[in-house]
């Protein structure tokens, strides 16, 4: 891979930070990597990658931010059958729910989660958060 898009939505700071470990692992796998707000990615020019990353914190009674990612991965869905994507956030209550359903979610429109789940932390990334980040990143850079 030569270019890992790694796309976020961060309230808090947290998920944003999660998207800088992801990365941070891509270019230690001989990539480049672009840190992209869900606000200003082009879905077409990230749909053209056979993969990469998306991440969003838990909100509300764990779902997927409201204004902004959740309508993003609405107009995407259709369209990630034979991706293959990281998946990543945080969370402050629950147990991770969001993640599971969104997961399900990408599975379901035929995409491939890289590592067979979500990568969680409660509030900022800790060291095996930040770990699992990373060598994600370095996953994307390989394909």
């Amino acid at each position: 891979m030569e270019n890992v898009k790694v796309v976020y939505w961060s309230g808090t700071g947290n998920t944003e930070a999660m998207a800088y470990y992801v990365a941070e692992g891509a270019k230690e796998g001989g990539a480049q990597a672009e840190t992209i707000s869900v606000e200003s990615v082009d879905s077409a020019a990230l749909l053209s990658d056979k993969c990469f990353a998306l991440g969003c914190p838990s909100m509300g009674a764990e779902e997927l931010e409201e204004s902004t990612m959740e309508p993003f991965v609405a107009e995407i869905e259709g369209k990630v059958a034979g991706k293959q994507i990281v998946l990543f956030g945080s969370y402050g209550w629950g147990d991770g729910e969001w993640m599971r359903n969104w997961v399900e979610r990408m599975e379901a429109a035929g995409a491939t989660i890289i590592g067979g789940e979500g990568i969680i932390a409660n509030a900022s990334p800790d060291e095996d958060a930040i770990a699992q980040l990373k060598a994600a990143g370095k996953q994307l850079a390989a394909l």
